[in-house]
């Protein structure tokens, strides 16, 4: 009897009666597929974690492609835009005064309190204090007058060419007529702002680290 013959032969019902080579090619058969499914399990256990940051990559990549693409596509938009802001930030640098033009703006600031009308107890400047780029100076002011006078000298003080803020703003009576107070004090500090030059901005650097490194040593 031929292999073909004995398999069409066998009876699945009873094993027993199957022959050696048979049962024995049977088992093989059946170990082979439990190693496959077994290994197939096991790889697919080791391989998950690195599939799964190999999507991750790839969706971070996605990401950064579509950022750049973005900005790659607006690249245009965003030249004009860092014109238009560096055409403001020298705008508004106009306003701030150089170093020759602060004593003008000093004076432009006392005449402003006189036209309001307004008695002027004290203008004291005080010294420069450096940022980045600008130095501010505040100057201590005390007026007596009325409140429609304090509004006229504020007025004044926005519609002048330069950046002027004011600061700590207190205003007290100090006289008093008939039924109310007539006569008011206005204590404040005034800002004045000017641009620091190239030498300037370059000390005012050294300065800060030089500080900054001084501020890290040891105390010893």
């Amino acid at each position: 009897m031929s292999l073909i013959d004995e398999l069409r032969a066998l009876d699945p019902r009873d094993p027993g009666r199957w022959s050696f080579a048979v049962r024995a090619g049977t088992v093989g058969v059946c170990f082979l597929i439990l190693t496959l499914v077994a290994a197939y399990f096991l790889a697919w256990t080791d391989l998950n974690p690195q599939l799964q940051q190999l999507q991750d990559q790839e969706m971070q990549l996605r990401s950064e492609f579509r950022a750049k693409h973005s900005k790659a596509t607006n690249l245009d938009v965003y030249k004009q835009q860092l014109a238009d802001i560096e055409k403001s930030f020298g705008a508004m640098l106009r306003q701030l005064p150089s170093k020759t033009e602060v004593d003008n703006l000093l004076v432009d600031i006392s005449q402003t309190g006189l036209a309001a009308a307004l008695d002027q107890k004290l203008f004291q400047p005080e010294g420069e204090v450096r940022k980045d780029f600008y130095a501010e100076r505040p100057i201590k002011i005390r007026f007596a007058g009325s409140y429609h006078q304090f509004g006229a000298f504020v007025s004044g003080i926005a519609a002048l060419p330069r950046i002027v803020t004011l600061h700590d703003v207190k205003i007290e009576p100090i006289s008093k007529t008939g039924g109310g107070f007539d006569q008011l004090q206005m204590d404040l500090t005034a800002k004045t702002y000017r641009y620091l030059d190239d030498e300037e901005v370059a000390q005012a650097g050294a300065e800060r680290r030089k500080s900054e490194q001084a501020a890290k040593r040891p105390a010893g």
